[in-house]
C-alpha cells in the first residue's frame, strides 16, 4: 500500500503535513460533498457521495473541477451487513486495499477493518467517545481513530458548527499512506452521515 500511491496532491507534500480539516454542508438533497483542506486553507481532496444509490461507488478527486481522480471506492455487493469497500488507485489501476464495515458490531459504535490487497487485516477504524449517546443526541460531536499496523495513523475530531460539518484530522505521516488514510477518514464520516437520512 505504501508504494501504490504518490504522497503528493496538488503540489502539497503530504508526508510533511500532520493536520487537515474536512468540511461538508449540513444540508444536502442528492449528495454530500466532503472537502479536505490543509491548515493554510488549500483544498487538496474532494468526494461527492451520492445519497440515493443501491451500490455505493464514489471517487476521490484532487481538485474542485474533478479533473484529477485519485482513488475509487466501490462496494462489492448491493445488500450486506458487512459492507466492503474496495479501494483502487486510479493513477496506476492497482487495488490498494479494502475497508470492511463490521456490521452488527457497528450498531452502537462504527467499526471497520482495513485489509491489504491480499485480504489480510492490517488495521482498523473505530468511532470513539460517547457513541451511544450520539445516536440519541446527534448534536453531540464525534470522534474516530484509525490504526494501521498497531500504530495510530489518524484521529478525527468534530468541531461544533451550526451550518456546516467540520472535522479536524490529525495524522501521523509515518504510518500508512497519507492519501489513503485521509480517504479512510472520509469514509468514516460518510458512514456517520448516512444516519442523517
Amino acid at each position: 500500500m505504501e508504494r501504490a500511491l504518490v504522497r503528493q496532491v496538488q503540489g502539497v507534500g503530504l508526508q510533511t503535513q500532520s493536520h487537515y480539516l474536512i468540511r461538508r454542508k449540513f444540508w444536502s438533497v442528492f449528495e454530500r460533498t466532503f472537502r479536505v483542506y490543509t491548515m493554510d486553507g488549500q483544498m487538496i481532496m474532494l468526494v461527492q457521495h451520492p445519497i440515493f444509490r443501491l451500490r455505493e461507488e464514489f471517487i476521490v478527486y484532487a481538485d474542485e473541477a474533478k479533473s484529477q481522480p485519485i482513488m475509487r471506492f466501490k462496494t462489492r455487493q448491493m445488500v450486506a451487513i458487512n459492507f466492503a469497500y474496495e479501494v483502487t488507485d486510479l493513477e496506476s489501476g492497482q487495488h490498494i486495499g479494502t475497508i470492511q464495515k463490521r456490521g452488527l458490531r457497528s450498531l452502537v459504535r462504527d467499526k471497520f477493518k482495513i485489509l491489504n490487497p491480499a485480504g489480510d487485516e492490517i488495521g482498523h477504524m473505530e468511532e470513539t467517545g460517547a457513541a451511544l449517546l450520539r445516536r440519541m443526541f446527534p448534536i453531540l460531536t464525534s470522534r474516530h481513530e484509525i490504526v494501521l499496523g498497531g500504530r495510530p495513523a489518524a484521529r478525527i475530531r468534530q468541531i461544533f458548527r451550526f451550518f456546516i460539518r467540520e472535522f479536524e484530522v490529525q495524522v501521523n505521516p509515518e504510518v500508512g499512506e497519507p492519501r489513503f488514510v485521509l480517504a479512510c477518514a472520509m469514509l468514516a464520516l460518510i458512514a456517520e452521515a448516512s444516519r442523517e437520512r
